[in-house]
């Protein structure tokens, strides 16, 4: 029988924030997230979910009083599903059924005690854009922000009795592998019009390309899916957060006339940087940080953002800013690999864009969903 320890003093969140590392030490792949990102999400004072959300966190010990498991387990009333859904997060656990599912089984009456009638894993208490998903495929070095899991914990999942919701695709490609001839073509006629201009972000007009940014994002996703409107507002204090690690090669802007019509955004994998930080970013990692961002080249950059207002869909313009930004960061940075943000198997249009930047699957997520009622029909993420 374990023992089950809530996260409240400083032991207890120590332990938590160091559990992974102790159970990766010997695997080469994993990098550390830093405890910063990962207290930020159990902080009420900077998750605004904690007004009308719960959260706990739990540690679990064996009859020798080691932590051979951990967790996060919380409802989130913005998290929409067809059945009231909780989530549980953070799970980590030695390789062991019987100590999953003891994990599992506390989480469920956690969650059932809170009025939930099944739970979503392993996910986070915020966005989806960090620690979310169960790693399936790719079992290589995370970006910054992604999980990583050994590959058995998809099987103490799936013996427990989750299923896969939707799976999450992340797509790579070599910056310097072959580049469509269809994209060169575009490129070729779209450069032909005056009125066409494309152009690298610039840090001393943060202003304007937030604006910028703002505009075609809006136009191009407010309505698809479940996109979300931007305010500038936000845009620009996101801009002004990235400032300190925006490489102005490797992210692009195209106008017509001025116009803002399409938008390319990249960022470097800073998980490059932070896998020498052990997790920590006092006075002295953020001095060690700055080294390393200067004398140590970073070989991976990251897509985030990719979109073409409505009139300009299906003209090529893609390809015209693909090809202008590629030559370019091929030779003013060190980059050898772009990969995408993790993309839902629900979103095809989205799918159909990563494929047609010439990019492969390299790595899979999963987001399992365990039903309480085992005569519930289940159902996958809705097509979007």
């Amino acid at each position: 029988m374990l023992k089950v320890v809530p996260v409240t003093g400083a032991k207890e969140k120590r332990e938590f924030l160091d559990f992974p590392a102790h159970l990766y030490k010997d695997d080469p792949q994993y990098i550390r997230p830093l405890d910063k990102d990962v207290e930020e999400v159990f902080d009420p004072l900077t998750n605004k979910l904690f007004a009308s959300g719960k959260c706990e966190r739990f540690l679990f010990r064996n009859s020798n009083d080691e932590t051979v498991g951990r967790v996060a387990v919380f409802v989130n009333p913005k998290y929409e599903n067809e059945q009231p859904t909780g989530g549980l997060g953070f799970f980590d656990s030695i390789n062991s059924q019987e100590t999953a599912d003891f994990i599992f089984d506390h989480c469920r009456k956690w969650l059932t005690e809170r009025g939930m009638e099944a739970m979503d894993g392993s996910i986070n208490f915020g966005e989806r854009d960090k620690f979310w998903g169960v790693l399936t495929d790719g079992f290589t070095e995370p970006l910054y922000g992604m999980n990583y899991n050994a590959p058995y914990y998809s099987t103490l999942f799936e013996n427990y009795g989750f299923k896969i919701y939707y799976n999450q695709l992340c797509y790579s490609r070599p910056v310097h592998g072959e580049v469509s001839r269809v994209f060169r073509i575009l490129h070729s006629k779209h450069s032909r019009n005056p009125a066409i201009t494309a152009r690298p972000l610039k840090k001393n007009t943060l202003e304007k390309f937030a604006a910028d940014f703002t505009e075609v994002y809006n136009r191009a996703w407010a309505s698809h899916g479940d996109g979300k409107v931007l305010e500038y507002k936000k845009t620009l204090e996101m801009f002004k957060s990235m400032k300190p690690v925006i490489n102005e090669h490797i992210s692009w802007f195209v106008y017509e006339n001025e116009k803002p019509i399409a938008v390319w955004m990249n960022i470097p994998d800073m998980n490059q940087w932070f896998k020498y930080l052990n997790g920590k970013f006092g006075l002295f990692e953020k001095i060690k940080f700055l080294w390393f961002k200067r004398f140590r080249k970073n070989t991976k950059m990251v897509g985030i953002v990719f979109g073409v207002v409505p009139e300009w869909q299906r003209t090529g313009i893609d390809g015209y800013m693909i090809w202008e930004g590629t030559q370019h960061l091929r030779t003013h940075t060190d980059f050898e690999t772009t990969e995408l943000q993790w993309i839902g198997d629900f979103n095809p249009k989205m799918i159909k864009i990563a494929e047609a930047l010439d990019t492969v699957v390299t790595r899979k997520l999963a987001t399992y969903r365990f039903l309480f009622d085992s005569e519930k029909q289940f159902k996958t993420h809705p097509i979007l």
